[in-house]
């Protein structure tokens, strides 16, 4: 890994504890926890996978149940929603609830 993607994946972990930080939802029911009497810690992990992609390769193997124009599984999108995540133009989650 070099220096330049390492820097990248640090940047990439401070915008993520930026948009946690700044989310005013978030900091509402932070509020609402704390107006019950109670401090709040909150610790998230993220875990960043990265897959060598060679330049020039026009084909990518695409998952089972899944087409090639559809960039998500069912399992993506249900995970992405789960951190209040939308994916535009994806359809209701099944759930009665829209990706967020």
């Amino acid at each position: 890994m070099t220096s330049r993607l390492r820097e990248l994946i640090q940047q990439l972990g401070e915008a993520i504890h930026e948009s946690v930080i700044e989310s005013e939802q978030i900091a509402g029911v932070v509020q609402d926890i704390r107006q019950h009497g109670f401090d709040v810690l909150l610790m998230l992990e993220a875990t960043i996978g990265l897959n060598d992609v060679t330049k020039g390769d026009d084909e990518v193997e695409v998952p089972a149940g899944q087409s090639a124009d559809e960039p998500f599984t069912q399992n993506d999108l249900s995970f992405l929603s789960s951190l209040r995540i939308s994916v535009a133009g994806e359809k209701d989650d099944g759930a009665g609830r829209r990706g967020k």
